[in-house]
């Protein structure tokens, strides 16, 4: 059973652009928030172990010697790079270049082999939440500072922070944004944010180690990490 939420109404107004917070000590459920809005998940959950397990040391002593799949950061996600993770953890973990391309930007996230990191999953809690005839997938990630997704859409899902913070920008499914596929985030909010109109500027929230965004089907999203970040995303596919 779901724990008890209280719905706190979220003005989707854009020059107010923060998306709710909801924590186990509300009442109410969060069916309305399924289709048709993002919110922040609070204390629903004790990762406290997986977060321990995914310290830098932990991992590369765990996983060093794996081999895993970059992609290119950028909408499209057109290439694939495969070196070992003690590589990508040691040498590319540094802050994106603002002047980089995206498909110049090796990212780390969602293809993964879960057998290999089975023994990491095992011991996440995903939300309680859940969609009707769906399953839930995990993707993890690590990145730098300053590393992120330009805008895309995708299913429902969430998205949690083990260590780090996450910068999210959303826009309703009918609201497309202005972007370039192949820019980073990092130059999208240097170079576009800056002349949107309050009418034409995304919600917008930044994600601490410890909470979960949920967002729903087919919102346009960017990313941004403030610090170096470890994450992961539940998809309800």
């Amino acid at each position: 059973m779901a724990p008890r939420v209280r719905l706190h109404l979220l003005f989707v107004i854009w020059t107010l652009a923060d998306p709710a917070r909801l924590g186990p000590d509300s009442e109410g459920d969060g069916g309305c928030y399924a289709f048709s809005r993002p919110v922040i998940l609070q204390g629903l959950t004790d990762n406290s172990r997986f977060r321990a397990l995914c310290s830098r040391e932990r991992l590369l002593a765990s996983f060093g010697n794996n081999v895993v799949r970059l992609s290119t950061a950028n909408t499209y996600s057109y290439q694939k790079v495969d070196l070992p993770f003690q590589e990508y953890v040691e040498q590319m973990l540094h802050p994106q270049d603002p002047t980089s391309l995206g498909n110049d930007t090796l990212y780390f996230f969602g293809d993964h082999n879960f057998t290999e990191w089975a023994s990491l999953f095992q011991h996440y809690s995903p939300p309680t939440f859940s969609l009707l005839g769906t399953t839930p997938a995990y993707s993890f990630g690590i990145a730098g500072a300053g590393s992120g997704v330009p805008f895309h859409w995708h299913g429902p899902g969430f998205s949690e922070v083990i260590y780090g913070r996450k910068r999210w920008f959303l826009y309703p499914p009918e609201k497309t944004p202005e972007f370039h596929p192949n820019k980073t985030t990092l130059s999208w909010l240097q170079n576009i944010y800056p002349a949107l109109t309050p009418s034409a500027r995304p919600l917008e929230c930044t994600i601490q180690a410890g909470e979960v965004l949920y967002f729903p089907d087919r919102w346009w999203h960017a990313t941004l990490n403030l610090d170096t970040s470890v994450f992961i995303s539940t998809f309800l596919s």
